[in-house]
């Protein structure tokens, strides 16, 4: 998290990354357990939400969620962040406006927990960072920030910019390069979430290349940043098809490694994806972090789950 703030931020890009890491990011990340739909206000002051659910809508969880301090003229100030790995980039409604939706309703909620009556000048700014897993080709490999601005219709007079700057929206997108092809940030979401390698590599690189200590807590992080899209998953049958239609019945990656021939393309993808990513999602929402890292490694062990939650 420490490298997507310096990367992403303006308030983190000149800030040591061990800074970043043990004294500006507080306390526990929330992952997928802080809703995002509103519910009635009550109360709640200095105490963090931990679910925004209407009465009338599903309960829809921020992926991660979390608080930050960031240094500013020798000040500190207050950040919330929101970091979602997005697998789909056109889900039928503009990516952009649910953003919007949810850096709104990270500044609405702070109502009752942040500040009550009519004392708006407590409101932090809020960050909903996108990591976009497979976008559209002319997307590949883009960081793209959105904020507000302030334009003169009539005069100059200029607002005091920390008044307006709440809201900041960033894309950052990945794509079907490996990241022995990328640098800096690229490369290393590209490693974490995309590239088919085991866990156990991905720490190591995180040693080698990014200077990270790895630790028993960090180790977890690792395996539930590895698994918080599909898009292991979804890439690996790309590559497997294209394998299929080039050598047939050959070993090709994870379950898309037949999907290559016509036939084993389809039986596949109504079959073994769907299963997977079913059987995926239920062991998230049951917090099952470690299971799930194992069941994208182990096939048996995946076999085994499967026909536990009656899937196969």
């Amino acid at each position: 998290m420490a490298h997507i703030l310096k990367a992403c931020t303006e308030e983190f890009k000149d800030c040591d990354l061990q800074d970043i890491a043990q004294r500006y990011i507080q306390g526990e990340p929330s992952i997928s357990r802080i809703a995002v739909e509103p519910e009635a206000i009550s109360p709640r002051i200095e105490s963090e939400q931990t679910e925004d659910k209407s009465g009338t809508e599903g309960t829809v969880y921020y992926d991660i969620r979390f608080h930050a301090v960031a240094p500013i003229d020798g000040k500190r100030i207050q950040l919330i962040i929101n970091l979602e790995a997005q697998n789909d980039f056109n889900p039928g409604y503009p990516l952009l406006k649910r953003a919007v939706y949810y850096c709104g309703r990270m500044i609405s909620s702070q109502y009752g927990t942040v500040f009550v009556k009519s004392h708006y000048e407590k409101i932090q700014k809020v960050y909903s960072i996108w990591i976009c897993t497979m976008p559209t080709k002319k997307w590949e490999y883009n960081i793209s920030s959105y904020q507000l601005i302030e334009k003169h219709l009539i005069g100059h007079t200029q607002a005091e910019w920390s008044h307006y700057d709440l809201i900041n929206i960033v894309l950052v997108c990945l794509g079907s390069k490996s990241h022995k092809q990328l640098k800096g940030i690229l490369r290393l979401l590209n490693m974490l979430l995309l590239d088919n390698i085991s866990s156990q590599e991905k720490q190591k690189l995180l040693e080698k290349e990014f200077d990270v200590t790895m630790t028993p807590h960090l180790e977890k992080g690792v395996a539930a940043m590895c698994n918080l899209s599909e898009g292991i998953e979804r890439r690996g049958e790309l590559r497997g098809r294209k394998l299929g239609e080039e050598v047939g019945e050959k070993r090709g990656e994870l379950r898309g490694r037949k999907i290559g021939e016509k036939i084993g393309q389809e039986r596949g993808e109504k079959t073994g994806r769907k299963a997977l990513s079913v059987l995926l999602q239920k062991l998230m929402q049951e917090g099952r972090k470690e299971d799930v890292d194992r069941v994208l490694q182990d096939d048996e062990y995946q076999e085994q789950l499967l026909r536990e939650y009656h899937l196969k």
